[in-house]
């Protein structure tokens, strides 16, 4: 019995299928797509920041706009998560200190936590070892449980439990020989760039006296709208692909979008998640152009795609999809 127990542990931990760029790229190709820039990543991490500063003048001056402002803005700091996400890879920028000091500062992630992480979500994708296996394990769900989730994530829950909960948890859960000076500590140390983050934006803003313009057009759209496009993404990355999937060209789901998608659901290339997990090397930059040279040679037709979000959250809620 435990001998199988072993042999069964040895195949979970067997490193997902790869795809070999040699067979869908020529080598001038393939080098093209891997080719680094030393101003792109650095021009991405300045448009999403300079995005985030027009949509919230918009909102400033013209308040009716605030709704459409907390939408674009929300898309923007999924935007920075994408762009740290890509320092992850290495491929923000050639030199690694500037990729990483980028990521982490001024994309306002800790880096190097999440690398690890997301490197062994690559490794085991859809595996029992992955990370991230929990996010698309419970579909296909009810269309009663993703709107439950829906308002979860528009009414700040989602946000609160994520990221302030926790803090309260531990400050009510600590014993006699805690001080609450230590709970801070812990909390500033896991999570300090969150906290302190957005108490300098605080500061900044209201300095300025748009203290209330920070509330409504950084904090809010990240307790709202940032949530529910997190949720619609992940649903669209893994949700219903098959666990163990041998296939490295069904591991993950491109979902093809339109210019009103980019601006308020998936900013730059998440949507091409697919081509993303076959070559985790590319840059986001890259991957419509990879897309291109895959859908010329038929590849695309093999590939898990998806034609817009609606249609896989129907998919995502549909319960013969589980059969």
């Amino acid at each position: 019995m435990a001998s199988k127990q072993t042999n069964k542990q040895k195949r979970d931990m067997q490193p997902a299928a790869r795809a070999q760029p040699t067979e869908f790229f020529t080598p001038p190709e393939w080098e093209r797509l891997c080719e680094r820039s030393s101003w792109k990543g650095l021009a991405l991490v300045a448009h999403c920041w300079l995005a985030v500063g027009a949509a919230i003048a918009m909102g400033v001056h013209w308040p009716i706009t605030i709704p459409l402002a907390i939408m674009l803005v929300g898309n923007r700091q999924l935007g920075l998560f994408i762009l740290m996400h890509d320092a992850a890879h290495g491929a923000l920028h050639p030199n690694r200190k500037i990729n990483d000091w980028v990521g982490k500062w001024l994309c306002g992630f800790d880096l190097h936590p999440y690398r690890a992480y997301h490197l062994k979500h690559h490794r085991f994708v859809q595996q029992d070892a992955d990370p991230d296996l929990v996010l698309s394990a419970p579909f296909p769900i009810s269309p009663t449980s993703l709107r439950r989730k829906v308002v979860r994530d528009l009414t700040g829950q989602t946000f609160y439990k994520q990221r302030v909960e926790p803090f309260f948890t531990q400050l009510k859960q600590r014993g006699s020989d805690t001080s609450v000076l230590t709970v801070v500590r812990r909390e500033l140390s896991s999570n300090g760039m969150f906290w302190l983050g957005n108490a300098a934006g605080l500061a900044v803003f209201s300095a300025l006296d748009l203290g209330s313009a920070w509330l409504a057009m950084w904090l809010l759209p990240m307790a709202t709208w940032l949530p529910l496009i997190s949720r619609i993404r992940n649903i669209s990355e893994h949700a219903l692909v098959a666990h163990n999937e041998p296939n490295p060209l069904k591991h993950a789901r491109t979902t093809h979008t339109n210019w009103l998608g980019r601006m308020l659901i998936a900013p730059y290339w998440v949507n091409y998640h697919c081509e993303h997990h076959m070559f985790t090397h590319i840059a986001c930059w890259k991957l419509p152009a990879a897309h291109i040279l895959l859908a010329r040679q038929g590849a695309t037709q093999r590939m898990e795609t998806q034609s817009g979000y609606l249609k896989v959250l129907r998919l995502a809620t549909t319960p013969r999809a589980a059969h």
